[in-house]
């Protein structure tokens, strides 16, 4: 994508007052991380970038605090939004959760982004020094202070943009850039776990939950959670024990795989700030799955789209109601 396309609009929405913030993507100093930026100035837009490296979603901040920056006073936000954000912006917006006038959407049609965790890895002694990444060919070229290297984008892709069937932004005002296609939809990872057996799945999901430090950063960074109270963090009544064991972690992980489907927007951001690898994305990808194999639904893939829960018909069966 050319970033300064994306630099020229942000200016002319904020010149024209279109909105009172653009939030977009910023390049730490160092390192290998990107960190949210709010331009509410021309001057703040000259910050603004896109690159392999913007592998974290925006759209949470949207909610944050209750929804404070939207909160703060009339005027919109514009957010730059990958294809994954458009899902998550997609699915909130039709709960009710954002007021979609409110908005401007800068969609940016996004090849991937790479792995922070595997670009860190592949180079351990380096993740402070000055870093520069784009694409290039069929790969990555890297340049580290005054290093150059090319890397394959199978090496560093981050694993829930190689199933990734929506890279263009569905849901958009602006398109900066063209139209990137998507990949077929395909769970070999799912079916390779429905294919254990009972006591074999079972101790797979054990040993996973009982690394879970219970921190909740799954929750906090996935841009479809913004309820004000969070039901598992209640005391009255009191669902999960705060204390981190086995049978509560159970509870927290698959309470949250139910509340997420037919919700979940694919972004991997619970996997990428999970600090123990939890293979949560394994758990979400199951039950996106089978509600579409059940309902022929696919989370904030259509405008307008209901919350699959929400709705009814007349002629469903209803012999479970007592």
């Amino acid at each position: 994508m050319n970033t300064q396309k994306m630099k020229d609009e942000a200016k002319r929405i904020l010149s024209q007052g279109e909105a009172k913030c653009v939030i977009g993507y910023g390049q730490d100093e160092t390192g290998f991380r990107v960190s949210p930026l709010f331009a509410r100035t021309e001057g703040d837009v000259e910050g603004l970038t896109f690159s392999p490296l913007c592998n974290i979603s925006l759209v949470k901040y949207l909610t944050l605090e209750k929804g404070a920056l939207l909160q703060a006073g009339e005027g919109k936000i514009a957010i730059v939004a990958r294809g994954c954000d458009s899902r998550a912006l997609c699915q909130v917006v039709a709960e009710n959760g954002i007021p979609r006038e409110r908005l401007i959407i800068l969609g940016v049609p996004c090849p991937g982004v790479i792995d922070r965790k595997k670009i860190e890895a592949r180079f351990p002694d380096r993740t402070a020094a000055p870093v520069e990444v784009a694409e290039g060919g069929a790969g990555y070229r890297v340049r580290i202070g005054g290093d150059s290297f090319e890397l394959s984008r199978e090496e560093l892709l981050a694993d829930h943009c190689k199933r990734c069937a929506f890279p263009t932004p569905i849901l958009c005002d602006v398109l900066l850039g063209e139209p990137v296609a998507g990949r077929e939809a395909s769970y070999e990872d799912v079916a390779a776990i429905e294919a254990l057996s009972l006591e074999e799945k079972e101790a797979f999901w054990k040993e996973a939950f009982s690394r879970c430090l219970r921190c909740y950063a799954c929750r906090n960074a996935c841009p479809v959670c913004f309820c004000d109270e969070c039901v598992l963090e209640r005391l009255n009544p009191q669902f999960i024990h705060r204390s981190v064991n086995g049978g509560d972690n159970l509870t927290y992980h698959l309470a949250r795989a139910y509340h997420l489907a037919g919700r979940c927007a694919g972004c991997g951001e619970c996997e990428r700030v999970c600090p123990v690898n939890l293979p949560l994305m394994l758990l979400n990808r199951k039950m996106e799955k089978d509600v579409k194999e059940l309902f022929g639904h696919t989370a904030g893939t259509e405008t307008g789209q209901k919350p699959l829960f929400s709705t009814f018909e007349r002629k469903d069966p209803e012999n479970f109601i007592l």
